[in-house]
């Protein structure tokens, strides 16, 4: 049987256990019918690129299918019916990976090996350097542009 790739994001305003109940029921219909889910993940609630249907967040999950065609197609029609299913993707791969996701590999640790830079470096935002000369020094109230001398 032909190996899928199932990703849905569910609205935020749901309970992850009503995310596990529709996950289930796609289990539920696909070993029914002789397949098997090979890979089962949830991703958590993240935030949206933009809003999709009035939300900013979403239940994001992936499920790794084998199963008929057929029944992909209906399990996809039937998701998209689901008012609780905001977006909903199925690819066909060669093979289902049974490690973890990149996505829940990195949850938590997005800095990596950077560590720590440090303290701040002195200056900023309003300390920018535009009232300094090309030279380096610092413009003073007394030397005044000789335009600016020359109307008083």
């Amino acid at each position: 049987m032909p190996l899928y790739e199932t990703v849905l994001i569910a609205r935020n305003d749901i309970s992850q256990q009503q995310v596990d109940a529709i996950l289930d029921g796609i289990a539920a219909q696909i070993e029914a019918d002789g397949g098997a889910v090979r890979k089962r993940e949830y991703w958590g609630l993240r935030s949206l690129a933009y809003r999709i249907k009035k939300n900013r967040k979403g239940h994001y999950a992936l499920l790794g299918l084998e199963a008929r065609s057929e029944l992909v197609k209906e399990i996809e029609r039937q998701l998209a019916l689901n008012e609780d299913v905001l977006r909903l993707l199925t690819l066909r791969v060669e093979e289902i990976d049974e490690a973890p996701s990149p996505v829940l590999s990195r949850k938590g640790d997005d800095r990596g090996d950077r560590g720590f830079r440090g303290p701040k470096q002195s200056g900023g935002r309003f300390e920018s350097g535009r009232n300094r000369r090309s030279g380096g020094e610092d413009r003073s109230n007394a030397e005044q542009p000789a335009d600016n001398a020359a109307a008083e």
